[in-house]
């Protein structure tokens, strides 16, 4: 069988396997270790000898033993001899429900803090490095470290082991799972590196995931279904976003007859029903702008100031750099470049961490080289454009931000 084929075995069965270890032992970062030891095992088998029947069942044999030998051999240090004994299990089927989402509620941790829950969930079922952590979460990669490192150790300090939550512990496990969902979603719909302008597996591991979860939250607050539309109307334009060579189209440009309509249609029919019975919430209103963008027949036809307005809003409920940087584009559509160049400056010198991230980012680069391009500042945008393409590490982001500061740079 391909390799391809068991590298995608590989990274479905992995989180499951993971989850049936820690509910089985409770000792997180042991299982973490031995389901690693046997991936390694499986990445040198499977490739030969082909993708077993379950190759979650497999992972969990394998890793079964690999934890075991490993308290067994830890005897003369912890004294762990008799536990490692009792803790062999008797061979028994591996269920066939799909455990990744119970993993993902088990390291919403209630002895950990928001940003800990999300950079170990990140990590440990999302498989995100810690530098794709740290460049989603825009923190520096030693902070995300330090706090993986940490939030294990406080959960081992607690003595509450990983366990499913109570009832009425859910509600508080679920924001951060939202979180989680849409960090890997949008790690998989722009890779924060590599040479490749989208990672697929991810984007749509996530909405597989978001659907689970829709499926079985009764979802009062209307945000798991606001982030399942969200997901959906941002992922319908992914055939559109790239030219043949792999090459980055922007949105203006894109060819909106290769949008998914199905995918939209269901986006914005969630996206409707959920407005209209609950709450509103940031997700609701990122897919309310998705969708502004998906129903124009073409770009000049977007509704910029119905997009404002929903910034405007998502500003006030969930302020963020990314945030501020959407609203900046929008009010630059309504007002001018000159008055998004305005709001841009002013958001960069805003005091505080928000600031300083927006002003470090390659996004806010590109939107200032955009509006300068617009307002007839050839040169300065030039020197935009390039300082954005240094600044990101997706490599067809690089070249067309690239590109474009050439063009203008030829231009002038």
């Amino acid at each position: 069988m391909p390799e391809s084929d068991a590298v995608r075995a590989l990274r479905a069965a992995a989180p499951s396997a993971l989850a049936v270890l820690v509910r089985r032992y409770g000792d997180f970062t042991a299982c973490e270790d031995a389901v690693q030891e046997a991936l390694i095992a499986a990445a040198a088998q499977w490739p030969r000898d082909g993708v077993p029947d379950s190759p979650r069942a497999w992972l969990v044999r394998v890793a079964s033993r690999r934890y075991i030998d490993e308290v067994r051999a830890d005897v003369a240090r912890r004294r762990r001899e008799s536990r490692a004994v009792e803790l062999e299990p008797e061979p028994a089927p591996v269920a066939a429900v799909d455990d990744t989402l119970t993993l993902f509620l088990l390291c919403c941790h209630p002895a950990l803090s928001r940003p800990a829950q999300l950079v170990l969930t990140l990590r440990a079922v999302g498989g995100l490095s810690t530098a794709e952590i740290s460049r989603a979460l825009l923190l520096p990669e030693a902070t995300v470290a330090q706090r993986i490192s940490r939030a294990k150790a406080r959960i081992r300090a607690s003595g509450e082991g990983f366990r499913m939550p109570q009832p009425t512990e859910l509600d508080g496990r679920l924001a951060p799972l939202r979180q989680v969902l849409y960090l890997i979603f949008t790690e998989g719909h722009t890779a924060s590196s590599g040479d490749e302008l989208a990672r697929v597996d991810l984007s749509a591991e996530a909405i597989r995931l978001t659907r689970q979860l829709q499926a079985s939250d009764p979802d009062a607050s209307g945000e798991t279904t606001g982030l399942l539309a969200l997901m959906l109307l941002t992922e319908a334009r992914r055939a559109a976003r790239s030219d043949g060579a792999g090459g980055l189209v922007p949105l203006d440009e894109q060819d909106r007859a290769r949008w998914d309509r199905d995918m939209i249609d269901e986006g914005v029919a969630l996206i409707t029903e959920v407005l209209d019975h609950a709450p509103i919430g940031p997700y609701q209103l990122q897919a309310a702008i998705a969708a502004v963008h998906d129903e124009a027949p073409s770009s000049v036809d977007t509704d910029w100031i119905e997009i404002l307005g929903l910034y405007e809003l998502l500003d006030r409920l969930a302020p963020g750099p990314m945030v501020a940087l959407g609203r900046i584009v929008a009010l630059a559509m309504v007002e001018g470049p000159q008055a998004g160049l305005a709001a841009l400056e002013a958001s960069e010198s805003a005091a505080g961490a928000a600031g300083a991230a927006l002003a470090e980012h390659h996004r806010t680069w590109a939107v200032r080289a955009h509006l300068l391009e617009r307002s007839g500042a050839a040169d300065a945008a030039s020197l935009a454009f390039a300082e954005a393409a240094r600044r990101t590490l997706n490599g067809p982001e690089q070249r067309y931000l690239a590109s474009k500061a050439e063009r203008l740079r030829a231009r002038s």
